[in-house]
C-alpha cells in the first residue's frame, strides 16, 4: 500500500501533439517508481489510459474513479488495482480529492480545467479532508500551460485573487521534478 497518492487530471483523448502521450506515460512511470499510488478518472482511453497503463506496468497501485454514466463513453479500465464507480461527476471528484494527497495536471480540456480549479478552491477554503494543503502542479510544455498561467497571474494583478491563493497552482515542466515537488509537500508539516 503506497504511503501517499497522487491524483492526475488529464484528457480522455490523446490530443493532437504526440508529446502529450509521452508525458502521460512518463508521469505514470515516475509515480509508480516513486512508490506513490495513482488516483485518476478511471478511463482506459486517452491520456488517462496512458498514465494508468504506465503506472501499472511499473508495479504501481492505481485507483480509477468513474461515473457509471461514463463507463460506455470513456471505457473504464479493466486492469486497475481498484475501480470505484460513482453516481455522478460530483461524487467522482470528491472521491478523487479525498483519496489523494496532491494533484498533477496534464494537458486536457474542460474536465481537466474544472478539476484544477475545483481542487485548488477546496485547498483555498480548507475543504479537503485530512491534509488541508493539497497543491496542484501543472506539468508539461510551457507552450500548453502559459495561457492559463498568464490568466492566473492577471487575476492577482487585478486584485481578484490573493498571491497565496495563486501559489496553490504551480507549474513544472519536468515530470520528475513535479512529483518530487509534491513529495516535498507530503514531507512538510
Amino acid at each position: 500500500m503506497p504511503q501517499h497518492n497522487i491524483c492526475v487530471f488529464c484528457a480522455s483523448s490523446l490530443g493532437r501533439d504526440p508529446t502529450y502521450s509521452r508525458l502521460a506515460t512518463e508521469v505514470g512511470e515516475i509515480i509508480a517508481k516513486s512508490g506513490m499510488g495513482l488516483v485518476y478518472g478511471g478511463a482506459s482511453i486517452g491520456l488517462m489510459g496512458k498514465v494508468a497503463d504506465a503506472a501499472l506496468i511499473n508495479g504501481g497501485q492505481v485507483t480509477g474513479v468513474i461515473p457509471d454514466g461514463l463507463r460506455s463513453r470513456e471505457l473504464n479500465h479493466k486492469g486497475l488495482s481498484e475501480l470505484l464507480i460513482t453516481e455522478d461527476m460530483h461524487e467522482r471528484k470528491r472521491i478523487m480529492y479525498e483519496r489523494s494527497d496532491g494533484f498533477l495536471a496534464l494537458p486536457g480540456g474542460m474536465g481537466t480545467l474544472e478539476e484544477i480549479f475545483e481542487s485548488a478552491t477546496w485547498t483555498k477554503l480548507g475543504f479537503h479532508k485530512g491534509r488541508k494543503n493539497k497543491p496542484v502542479i501543472l506539468v508539461g510544455s510551457s507552450s500548453f500551460w502559459s495561457p492559463l498561467i498568464s490568466f492566473l497571474d492577471m487575476l492577482v494583478e487585478e486584485e481578484l485573487m490573493k498571491v497565496s491563493d495563486r501559489e496553490i497552482v504551480a507549474y513544472e515542466e519536468n515530470p520528475k521534478k513535479a512529483v518530487d515537488r509534491l513529495v516535498s509537500y507530503f514531507d512538510s508539516p
